[in-house]
């Protein structure tokens, strides 16, 4: 499975972006789509993910800003960040897992996410 993300930018305190992985090859259609973080110094953290269904889980710190979304027709998973501040910054990774295991199977090269205060 080859993920690509997209959409990850420079942008002031307060602004918003949305941020795209496609994904293609041995994907299957009911696995589960999530977004990660990595911020500069730290590990890399859960931020969101979504079911083929529209079953969505959100970080505590993420959960009245961040949307995540998918269009399963296009194997695409979006995730929409709004009211960004400093913290937010990081590179944000896109990953997929089989619906019945709780292991991330493929990772995306992840697009990088710089908030300015």
């Amino acid at each position: 499975v080859q993920l690509v993300e997209s959409g990850g930018g420079l942008v002031q305190a307060g602004g918003s972006l949305r941020l795209s992985c496609a994904a293609s090859g041995r994907f299957l259609s009911n696995d589960y789509m999530a977004w990660f973080r990595q911020a500069p110094g730290k590990e890399r953290e859960f931020v969101a993910s979504i079911s083929s269904g529209g079953t969505s889980d959100y970080a505590t710190s993420v959960k009245d800003r961040f949307t995540i979304s998918r269009n399963n027709a296009r194997n695409t998973v979006f995730l929409q960040v709004d009211s960004l501040i400093p913290e937010d910054t990081a590179v944000y990774y896109c990953a997929v897992r089989r619906r019945s295991s709780s292991r991330y199977y493929a990772w995306g090269q992840g697009t990088l996410v710089t908030v300015s205060s």
